[in-house]
């Protein structure tokens, strides 16, 4: 089997999926919902010639099925393949305007959950997938993970993430009250690469016996899964992958949605909150209200493990194998 992975020119995904051996081709794209009249003409000819580059694509590489995860990006190549039988998979609760576009033109519609039902109108199409997950992830188990790390067993573990950018109002409240955390957490810290510098600076202040316990990366690529796995709580925003990983390992969350990005994570957050698997801290409360939520969950093991339950209820662990059979079948049905 072929593959060919297609996204945005200048964004950080190229060097993540050839990094799993998989060729990549960019095409111009911007976003047109939500941006300035000042803005607005630039992108939609940009859109313009991500359709004329994605018409190159398909002429050459033949597929004989598409699959789109979403954004902008994927507008231009599913204009361009409209004759082509393709997947849509929703990650989020509720999808985009590019999305809701996508799916016009979708056979099929794969969702993390069935709660995304109610935004489509074709629900005929809609297959409740779950969210995939990496097939690593599950090779770790806690006590590896954790010695994998260099924690230990005498403290809890925090998770704290923010992306593969980093998420500076996380990163500010964290290193705010870093030495309480340490007192109460061994802390693995995914910072992101735009503060790095800062919180190695920080690090250096740490005394002895609290900096073991602080574990800081700038990203995690293969040992991302020791850390969900060497986890009793997370601090995190509220993308999609929350619905897929945090599930997979039962870990409970604190979810503070980015505040900039529509209601995605909003929702996202409320939909694990309201399953009783996560707490959710609004971005502008962060910074007072990030301490003491830790110390009241830390000092609750009952609480914790009753999320721990409940985070596990939602995993769907064959998402990713349920969605090559809906492509497998969208081949067989061309055939």
């Amino acid at each position: 089997m072929q593959l060919l992975w297609v996204g945005a020119s200048g964004g950080m995904e190229a060097g993540l999926v050839e990094r799993q051996g998989i060729p990549f081709q960019s095409i111009p794209a911007a976003g047109v919902h939500g941006v300035g009249l000042r803005v607005l003409p630039g992108n939609i000819a940009r859109l313009a010639q991500g359709l004329l580059a994605s018409r190159r694509i398909l002429r050459s590489f033949r597929p004989e099925v598409l699959f789109f995860t979403g954004g902008y990006v994927a507008v231009p190549m599913a204009l361009a393949g409209w004759r082509v039988p393709s997947l849509l998979f929703v990650p989020d609760i509720e999808p985009g305007l590019a999305l809701k576009t996508l799916a016009r033109f979708a056979d099929r519609i794969a969702v993390s959950s069935a709660a995304s039902e109610r935004y489509f109108p074709h629900r005929e199409r809609i297959v409740p997938t779950g969210y995939p997950t990496r097939a690593d992830l599950g090779t770790w188990d806690r006590s590896r993970a954790r010695r994998s790390l260099h924690l230990t067993d005498d403290l809890p573990v925090l998770l704290v993430s923010g992306g593969s950018r980093g998420a500076r109002s996380i990163n500010e409240s964290v290193l705010k009250h870093l030495p309480e955390l340490l007192e109460m957490a061994q802390v693995i810290h995914i910072t992101g690469e735009l503060d790095w510098g800062v919180v190695q600076a920080q690090t250096r202040e740490l005394p002895q016996t609290q900096a073991t316990r602080y574990h800081a990366f700038p990203y995690l690529h293969e040992e991302m899964g020791a850390a969900l796995a060497a986890a009793d709580l997370a601090v995190s925003r509220a993308g999609a992958s929350t619905l897929g990983e945090y599930p997979l390992f039962g870990l409970p969350a604190i979810l503070v949605p980015y505040p900039f990005a529509w209601r995605y994570q909003k929702v996202n957050a409320e939909y694990l909150a309201q399953r009783g698997a996560a707490v959710v801290i609004e971005n502008s409360h962060l910074a007072d209200q990030l301490l003491p939520t830790l110390r009241d969950l830390l000092n609750q093991p009952d609480r914790l493990m009753s999320m721990r339950n409940a985070m596990l209820t939602l995993a769907q662990p064959a998402a990713a194998s349920e969605i090559g059979h809906l492509l497998l079948a969208l081949v067989e049905r061309r055939s």
